[in-house]
């Protein structure tokens, strides 16, 4: 049996500045997702390292040159040809440049004591938890019937 698997790639990033954190509303999504915040990130390109990927991606996606992004931990489920979906996480409060949306979604500063009154989509809140302690490293989830079942690990 072999052991390796296939993997596909992906950032995000948590960008701080002060008691704000960035989000993006994704555009173009499905019906039930429409108007879901998320954390900037995107794929990992062939070639590229893992830290590259996330400084390219915050560029693109806001605007923003991102210095010294720390790695939290990931999430990460397996999905239905097998493979594994992987996010690196991200946190940093080093920037510069100024903030623009782009075609992903609009991008946003909102108030961390606001983050029980936005609409995250795709467990954000597990991974903001990820970032903001060391109880946890990663979120591991399994769809099972069009629901997931998810699991802060640490």
């Amino acid at each position: 049996m072999s052991r390796i698997s296939k993997i596909e790639l992906t950032n995000m990033c948590i960008i701080c500045n002060g008691n704000k954190i960035l989000v993006q509303e994704k555009l173009g999504l499905e019906e039930k997702y429409k108007g879901g915040i998320v954390f900037p990130g995107g794929h990992v390109e062939p070639d590229e390292s893992l830290l590259d990927s996330v400084i390219r991606e915050m560029k693109e996606e806001t605007g923003l040159t991102v210095h010294n992004p720390k790695p939290c931990g990931f999430k990460d489920w397996i999905l239905d040809d097998g493979t594994r979906y992987m996010v690196l996480i991200y946190k940093t409060s080093e920037y510069e440049g100024e903030l623009k949306s782009s075609g992903e979604g609009k991008v946003f500063w909102i108030d961390r004591n606001d983050v029980d009154n936005v609409n995250f989509i795709w467990n954000m809140k597990e991974v903001l938890q990820i970032c903001d302690n060391d109880c946890f490293s990663e979120f591991f989830f399994k769809i099972h019937n069009d629901m997931y079942e998810g699991q802060l690990l640490g």
